[in-house]
C-alpha cells in the first residue's frame, strides 16, 4: 500500500510517500480502507517534534473509510462498515489499523469525505462550546482564525447555542467566509482587543477560543470580560511563553485553560456521543462544511506547507 512515512522531524519535505506492507489487524483492532484523511495542525506539531512521536511513523490522526477486516474480539464493527477515527496516528495511508474502541460509525447520510473533514475539528468545537466554556444564549464570544476549518465549525457551533460571534481573519476574503458561516462581526488582527471592547460597550467577551497562540494571546486576555474564559486550544502561530499568573487577576479574575480533545473523549461513551452529535449536525445541514482543497496522498508536504503559511481556508483533505 502507499503511505507517508516520516523518518525524521523537520519541515514539510520530510513527508515522503512510499510503499509499505499491507497491515493486519491484531486483537481488538480493525483494518480500514482509507477514503479520506484530514489534515490538522496537530499533524504539524508531531512532524516538527513539538509533540514527541517515535520515529519512523505514518502521520495523520483523522480519517474515514470502510472496514476491510476485524481482529479477534471485535464485535462492534464488521467488514464493509463505514467508520471514522480521530486521535490515532496512521491516517496518511491507503490502509490503517486502528483500535476498535477509537473508531466511530459514520451514518449513511454522511459522505466519507465529509466524515473525515468534520470529526476531529467538529468534536473539538463541540467540547469547547459545550464543556470548556458552555455558551449561554446571548453571550458574545471571540473566535480567532474564523475562516479556518476549525474556526468555521466553531462559529457555527457557537451560533447554534445563541451566541453573538466575533471572528478574526487575516484577509477580507477570509472575513467573508467567516460571515458566511454566521459570524456577526469580523475583523483583522490589528487592534482587535480595542475593537472587541468597543463592540461590547467596554465589557469584553464571555469567552475567547484561541487556536493561534503567541501572536493573539495578549490580545485575547485583554478581550475578556471579568471572569471570562480563554480557551487556548492550539498554537498555530507559535507557543505562548511562560507568564505571571497574576495577569489573570489583573485582567478581571479571568480563567485560562489549555484543553485537549483527548481529555474530552477519554471514555468511549463520550467519544460516541460527541461523534454522533457532529455527524448529526452534518447530516441535518445544521453545519456546513467547507473543504478548501483536496490533495493526493503524495502531496502531503504541500498540504502542510499551505496550512502553515495560512494559504488555505476551511478543511484540507488527503485522498489516497
Amino acid at each position: 500500500m502507499r503511505a507517508i512515512v516520516t523518518t525524521e522531524n523537520g519541515g514539510p519535505e520530510v513527508l515522503a510517500a512510499g510503499e509499505r506492507p499491507d497491515p493486519e489487524p491484531g486483537p481488538g483492532e480493525v483494518l480500514i480502507d482509507v477514503a479520506a484523511a484530514g489534515v490538522n495542525f496537530i499533524d504539524v506539531y508531531f512532524r516538527t517534534g513539538a509533540y514527541p512521536q517515535s520515529l519512523p511513523y505514518t502521520p495523520g490522526v483523522e480519517a474515514a473509510g470502510t472496514v476491510a477486516a476485524a481482529g479477534d474480539g471485535v464485535t462492534e464493527f464488521s467488514v464493509g462498515d463505514r467508520v471514522a477515527w480521530a486521535n490515532v496516528q496512521g491516517a496518511y495511508a491507503e490502509r490503517a489499523v486502528v483500535p476498535a474502541d477509537k473508531v466511530v460509525p459514520v451514518p449513511r447520510g454522511v459522505g466519507l469525505e465529509d466524515a473525515a473533514a468534520s470529526l476531529l475539528q467538529g468534536m473539538t468545537a463541540h467540547y469547547l462550546t459545550r464543556s470548556t466554556y458552555p455558551i449561554q444564549a446571548g453571550d458574545t464570544v471571540l473566535v480567532h482564525a474564523a475562516a479556518g476549518g476549525m474556526g468555521l465549525l466553531l462559529t457555527q457551533a457557537a451560533k447554534a447555542l445563541g451566541a453573538r460571534v466575533v471572528g478574526t481573519a487575516s484577509t477580507p476574503e477570509k472575513e467573508q467566509l467567516a460571515k458566511d458561516a454566521g459570524a456577526d462581526v469580523t475583523m483583522g488582527y490589528d487592534g482587535f482587543p480595542e475593537k472587541v471592547r468597543e463592540l461590547t460597550g467596554g465589557e469584553g467577551v464571555a469567552a475567547v477560543y484561541d487556536g493561534v497562540g503567541a501572536p493573539t494571546f495578549d490580545g485575547s486576555l485583554a478581550s475578556l470580560r471579568r471572569r471570562g474564559v480563554l480557551a487556548l486550544y492550539g498554537a498555530a502561530g507559535g507557543k505562548v511563553p511562560p507568564f505571571d499568573p497574576q495577569r489573570l487577576n489583573a485582567a478581571g479574575s479571568v480563567y485560562l485553560t489549555r484543553p485537549s480533545l483527548a481529555h474530552f473523549t477519554e471514555v468511549r461513551e463520550e467519544l460516541l456521543e460527541r461523534a454522533a452529535a457532529i455527524y448529526g449536525w452534518v447530516e441535518s445541514g445544521a453545519v456546513r462544511l467547507h473543504v478548501g482543497h483536496r490533495y493526493d496522498l503524495a502531496e502531503a508536504g504541500a498540504a502542510h506547507a499551505d496550512l502553515e503559511a495560512r494559504r488555505s481556508t476551511g478543511k484540507l483533505l488527503l485522498i489516497p
